[in-house]
């Protein structure tokens, strides 16, 4: 009740606003008449409208580029027209007040002669009470249908048919002898106001209401679950969904968790919901496998597929998943109101819904009633795999028809089959008899490690008031999800530890001493031998052994890594050898290779240096020193795509080897701690123990530790956390991956690890780790290290040049090249003597 009087009072404040600012309607009628006679002027006369949407929505963009593209399509078809509708943006902010301010500032500044937008029914309201004042057609096509909208004439709504929609959802009912039902719908406005037409046919046709779960908008995952689990406490297995996206993604994963999604349930979802769905995250699309849903009808048609390809065109490929029932409509209204404004510009209101009557849009057939422009259509939608809609038939005048539109029927029999929650095609009943009630589940006990220390691993919570233990957490939905097909209630049972080796043995010591309380413990719990002796584990669901992280080397030289020092000094050393080969060549001919001794020396040097960019300048004359030249720049090239692609590889991966004196950190008295002091592999550096994940980030950020081990799980969760900072730099087989404990002989162990095989096999288990540990795949792996480039490396590369300018300084310097030959011995010669003459002249006393 109070919710109700602050939305009175808050409309009744807008409505002061609105009165306050009546002048509007004179103004725009002015400006009207002025700014006319300026468009005739023109070559076309412009007819501005406003659109009023949340530019931050997804719906508020999916509708402004609907828009702009259908006006542009229209144009291109009637390139005749005399008028042209120009569209008008402003940005709501999903604010009623700010809705209302955007639309006055369209009316007085643009002189827009219709207003579209109206995303809640608060904002619809105020815009058609201003639509009202100033005379101007408003139009919506993103809220329910509402009797407190009737009353205004110069407001449009396109929307479905809810009581349409009501009398199908019945008509299923009756069809399955559902007499119960638990409707779930969103403590909104927009909400409660368009479930009302479902509760009244359901009044009318006996089937009882047991019990209405209004959501609060704010409401979050522990506050869904206390309302799924007092509706799972009614035993009721039907239900019906009147939420939005944002809620249904909370929704469908709890109610999974609480095992409301399995075989013998019933979802059904309003129009409303389906035609806002857009993006369910991963767990949504899982959870909601089986749910059955009313949609607004959209024929397949050429025209839509190939305006739906340029829509998503238009968009951010990451916003885009499949075009909106609103996008649709968006078009429609579009080609009227461009229809309308060629044909009556005086009533334009008329022209609209006349418009609209009398042209098949991209939405179908649809009929007016109240200036309402409604689509009376609806398909029957079933969610399979991964959220797929999988169509199954539909309904239209009291008829369901079949897929192939050849069959129409009261009956569901012409529907196609219709796969329920569980993957079964039986119709579940609306209430468990007693006896099914006894015979329906049996309760497994379940272990938990409630000490917290990985929360995407496992995280555990009891309420306080209830006392009830819930867990989430990779470690969870993985066990769920396994043991699901044998139809088990799960009871989570915490157990306090703390992160050491012992509390999880005594954890795992548990499960075989006290049988009569507990069945199973699940958790990030290592498959050991010795605990092998006492339970039964299910084959590993992590990946197996202990990995060796560091922290990403910062270096400014980290360039120079790529190669060896002894590569380095090879690659300089053949670069000044090509200088010196074509430097002897050249010589004698080319003055480019002439002059002072040190000029000569300086163009050697830059001469066989610039061969690295292929920027020498020097002209060459023979052929053997463009011979000597090729060959290098070959080798070259060779070099540096080696070096580039070695270099991206350090830059990526930085790969660091464990030296023997090198401080090494693990969690104390943990796996790690035992195996690293126990294997021979971890034996020479020295170790660390850590006793918090915060110790090892700041003891490998200050450099105190340069390296950690611990089980492949923690690693992958370190790095998925801080990806620019650390990097597997190896692993190693030594421990078996994390598995479930049973008791010894239980049959689940069998059944359990054949449904973990194919979670691998089907990369459900892949997807389900993605998801938990935010990361698709990890920065790098011991495989993808590489070693730095070495001469060893490029043996036969250094090989063939070596060999290559040999050959050239013998070609040159053979016997019947003897004039260049004698030439050099004699420019030696006289360099020697001019050098040296002083010190090899005999002196005058010895000659004496």
């Amino acid at each position: 009740m109070e919710k109700c009087m602050m939305h009175t009072n808050y409309f009744h404040l807008i409505m002061f606003f609105i009165l306050s600012i009546s002048f509007v309607s004179i103004t725009c009628g002015e400006t009207h008449q002025k700014g006319e006679v300026d468009r005739v002027s023109s070559m076309y006369e412009d007819v501005h409208i406003g659109l009023v949407v949340d530019m931050s929505s997804m719906e508020g963009k999916f509708v402004r580029n609907s828009i702009s593209m259908a006006l542009s399509d229209f144009y291109h078809v009637n390139n005749g027209y005399r008028t042209r509708v120009s569209l008008l943006t402003r940005d709501s902010h999903g604010d009623p007040l700010q809705a209302l301010a955007a639309a006055m500032d369209l009316l007085q500044t643009e002189q827009v002669e219709t207003l579209v937008g109206g995303q809640s029914l608060l904002e619809a309201k105020v815009l058609a009470e201003l639509g009202e004042k100033a005379k101007v057609p408003v139009i919506s096509f993103q809220v329910p249908s509402s009797s407190t909208l009737s009353k205004y004439s110069y407001f449009i709504q396109a929307t479905h048919d809810t009581y349409s929609e009501a009398k199908g959802v019945t008509t299923l009912f009756r069809n399955f002898d559902w007499a119960t039902v638990v409707l779930i719908y969103e403590d909104d406005d927009n909400w409660r106001e368009s479930i009302q037409p479902l509760v009244g046919h359901f009044q009318q046709n006996a089937i009882h209401i047991e019990y209405k779960a209004e959501i609060s908008v704010s409401c979050n995952e522990e506050c869904i679950m206390k309302h799924l689990r007092k509706i799972k406490s009614l035993g009721i297995r039907i239900f019906v969904a009147h939420v939005s996206e944002s809620i249904a993604n909370i929704l469908f994963p709890c109610a999974r968790t609480l095992g409301m999604m399995e075989e013998g349930h019933a979802w059904i979802l309003t129009a409303r919901s389906m035609n806002n769905f857009q993006d369910t995250n991963y767990l949504s699309k899982e959870a909601m496998e089986g749910v059955t849903g009313f949609k607004s009808y959209i024929p397949s048609t050429k025209e839509l597929h190939n305006f739906t390809l340029r829509w998503k065109r238009s968009l951010i490929p990451e916003e885009v998943t499949r075009m909106s029932i609103c996008s649709v409509w968006a078009h429609d209204i579009a080609w009227s109101l461009a229809r309308a404004a060629e044909v009556s510009r005086v009533h334009l209101l008329e022209g609209i819904l006349e418009s609209t009557t009398k042209h098949k849009g991209l939405s179908g057939d649809i009929k007016i009633m109240d200036r309402k422009i409604i689509s009376y259509k609806f398909e029957i939608i079933n969610i399979i795999g991964r959220g797929d809609q999988r169509s199954v038939g539909l309904w239209s005048s009291g008829s369901f028809i079949s897929k192939n539109r050849r069959k129409n029927s009261s009956s569901t029999n012409v529907l196609e089959t219709i796969i329920w929650p569980g993957g079964t095609t039986r119709t579940p009943k609306a209430r468990l008899s007693k006896e099914e009630k006894r015979s329906e589940k049996k309760k497994l006990r379940v272990l938990v490690p409630a000490g917290n220390f990985r929360p995407q691993l496992l995280e555990v919570k009891t309420d306080n008031k209830t006392g009830v233990t819930a867990a989430r957490g990779y470690c969870i939905e993985v066990f769920e999800t396994s043991i699901r097909p044998f139809n088990y209630e799960v009871e989570y049972i915490p157990w306090p530890v703390a992160f050491n080796y012992h509390h999880y043995n005594e954890l795992v010591y548990a499960i075989y001493d006290q049988k009569d309380k507990y069945d199973v413990a699940v958790g990030d719990i290592t498959i050991t031998d010795n605990r092998s002796t006492y339970v039964d584990f299910t084959l590993p669901f992590t990946d197996i052994g202990l990995a060796v992280v560091a922290a990403k080397d910062k270096s400014m030289w980290i360039i120079f890594k790529p190669m060896t020092l002894g590569l380095w000094l090879t690659i300089v050393a053949f670069f000044i050898l090509t200088g010196a080969v074509v430097w002897i060549i050249e010589r004698h001919d080319n003055t480019d290779f002439q002059g002072s001794y040190a000029h000569q020396i300086g163009t050697m040097l830059s001469f066989g240096f610039s061969t690295l960019v292929f920027a020498h300048r020097e002209r060459l004359e023979h052929s053997l020193s463009r011979f000597v030249v090729i060959v290098w720049i070959f080798a070259v090239l060779i070099l540096t795509s080696n070096y580039t692609a070695t270099l991206t590889s350090v830059m990526t991966v930085q790969q660091i080897q464990l030296k023997s004196h090198e401080n090494i950190g693990f969690f104390w008295d943990s796996i790690a701690a035992k195996l690293v002091y126990d294997n021979p592999t971890f034996q020479g550096p020295t170790y660390k123990g850590l006793k918090a994940a915060d110790d090892f980030i700041n003891a490998l950020r200050n450099g105190t530790i340069l390296f950690i081990v611990d089980e492949v799980p923690y690693v992958k969760l370190l790095v998925a956390r801080y990806p620019s900072q650390f990097y597997i730099v190896k692993t190693e087989s030594l421990t078996n991956g994390f598995g479930f404990v049973f008791q010894k002989g239980s049959p689940l162990v069998q059944n359990v690890s054949r449904e973990i095989a194919m979670l691998r096999r089907t990369e459900k288990l892949k997807s389900m780790e993605n998801w938990w540990f935010r990361r698709d795949s990890m920065s790098s792996t011991a495989d993808n290290t590489c070693d730095p480039l070495s001469v060893y490396t490029f043996r036969g590369l250094f090989m063939i040049t070596g060999v290559s300018f040999a050959f050239a300084l013998i070609v040159y310097l053979i016997p019947w090249n003897r004039e260049q030959r004698q030439a050099v011995i004699k420019h030696f010669q006289r360099y020697v003597s001019h050098r040296f003459g002083r010190a090899i002249r005999p002196s005058p006393t010895t000659m004496a």
